[in-house]
This record gives structure tokens, sequence and C-alpha cells, in this order.
């Protein structure tokens, strides 16, 4: 669950016939929601897969703070590895309009080197910061 803050920071940012169309389509997921719909427009990826891994950390139940994102898109053809997490950054970051993912897991491929049948391996779980 989103804190009272950055729910008003979060829908502070979009104008109000903007975020009647997020209320309509729905309440729920509304971080991943926005890095899916940034990562599909700017992207146009042949497979996508975002998982979030919050549940997986020390935050509240229904938190939005981890994920794990699988992005196969043409776009990166040419591109370095960590030419295509930049990208991908960068348009989280600025769907995001900011701080609000702790963590972003990155599997960036092209559709050459994507096979359908790979599966995002789990993370493993939390140790709780701070070598605890």
């Amino acid at each position: 669950m989103l804190s009272g803050a950055l729910c008003r920071r979060w829908f502070g940012l979009i104008s109000k016939p903007n975020l009647r169309v997020i209320s309509m389509a729905s309440n729920e997921n509304p971080i991943e929601q926005a890095i899916r719909a940034g990562l599909t427009k700017e992207l146009a990826p042949v497979h996508l897969d975002i998982v979030n891994e919050s549940y997986m950390h020390n935050v509240p139940k229904g938190s939005e703070t981890h994920f794990k994102v699988l992005v196969v898109s043409q776009q990166f053809e040419g591109l370095p590895l960590i030419k295509r997490h930049r990208l991908v950054n960068d348009i989280v970051k600025t769907q995001l309009a900011g701080d609000f993912v702790h963590a972003l897991s990155i599997v960036a491929k092209t559709p050459q080197q994507w096979n359908e049948a790979y599966k995002l391996e789990p993370s493993p779980n939390c140790k709780g910061g701070f070598g605890k």
C-alpha cells in the first residue's frame, strides 16, 4: 500500500483528465502500471514481463518498491548491455517522475536474443540490508 504522502506526490504529477483514466483502469499497482505503460510506449516490446518482488523485502504488504523487468525490443539492437539498462532506467525514471522504485532488476534483450522458453529467475530473499 502506498503511503498518503507518496500517493499525493504520485497523483499530484498527473493531470485530472489522466487521473480519471488511471482510476477507471484500476486502483491496483499504479507503479507497475506506470512502468508497463512507459516501456510499452517507448520500446514497443515484443515481450514484457514485470514482476513486483516487494513482498520479498521488509516493506508493508502491497508495496511497489522492488521490481524485476524482462523487456525484449528491437530498439536494443546494437546497444551494449549498459546502454540498454540506462535506456530502461531513464524511461522508468521519466515515467515515475522521480524516486518511487527502490530496486529495479533489468533483463533487456533483442528479439534475436530472445527465447520464448526463457523464464525470469526468482531473486533471492532479502537479508534485511546492512548485513543482517
